[in-house]
């Protein structure tokens, strides 16, 4: 199973470094989010992730610089609903219903159904789902290998993500809870290892 992680909206120390550190442990894929951010800010974090894990790197935000860097996709969002002409690349989206994800899956490499469990990074979020349901749309298939699950994942609950099915796991405030500034680096470290035995 993947793991993602998506950044904090807001910039945080050495985030490059932590980042490029998180994709030498294991990082499947990292979503870079900052949506109060203007483009020489998000070019910054860029220049700072060492450039042979660009290629895994899916931008929510300012699709030119794609290209530019040779990252690896973008991410459709209210803001930006729709994909550049001629995009080549990983494409994504965020699903907040069962039919949300049945309906427009296969347009996209993989979704992001949240919130599957309350959120841990936005107070008051609550999860979506019924573990009866969640089990539901894995036995009717609508739970696969292109089905990202987001929100309140965390190591008590990823062994759980696996079993129903989801192609994958996204990370927020699990990971950057943890993190304020280089010296919580390998306490964050060795837990992503723990999360990444577990997927």
């Amino acid at each position: 199973m993947k793991l993602i992680i998506i950044t904090s909206p807001d910039f945080i120390p050495d985030e490059a470094r932590i980042v490029t550190e998180l994709f030498k442990a294991g990082l499947d894929l990292l979503h870079v989010r900052k949506p109060d951010a203007d483009v020489h800010a998000v070019e910054n974090l860029l220049q700072g992730i060492a450039p042979e894990y660009r290629t895994r790197i899916v931008i929510h935000d300012f699709f030119s610089l794609k290209d530019k860097y040779l990252l690896g996709g973008i991410h459709l969002n209210s803001r930006h609903p729709e994909a550049p002409a001629n995009y080549e690349g990983i494409l994504s989206r965020a699903c907040h219903s069962l039919e949300e994800v049945e309906t427009t899956v296969s347009l996209f490499n993989y979704v992001l159904m949240s919130p599957v469990y309350d959120s841990i990074s936005k107070q008051g979020y609550r999860s979506g789902y019924s573990k009866v349901e969640l089990k539901q749309a894995q036995e009717s298939g609508v739970i696969h290998e292109k089905v990202v699950a987001l929100g309140g994942i965390s190591e008590v609950n990823l062994a759980e993500i696996k079993s129903l099915g989801f192609g994958g796991a996204a990370l927020l405030g699990d990971i950057w809870n943890r993190y304020h500034t280089w010296k919580d680096a390998e306490e964050l470290l060795a837990h992503f290892r723990r999360l990444k035995k577990i997927a």
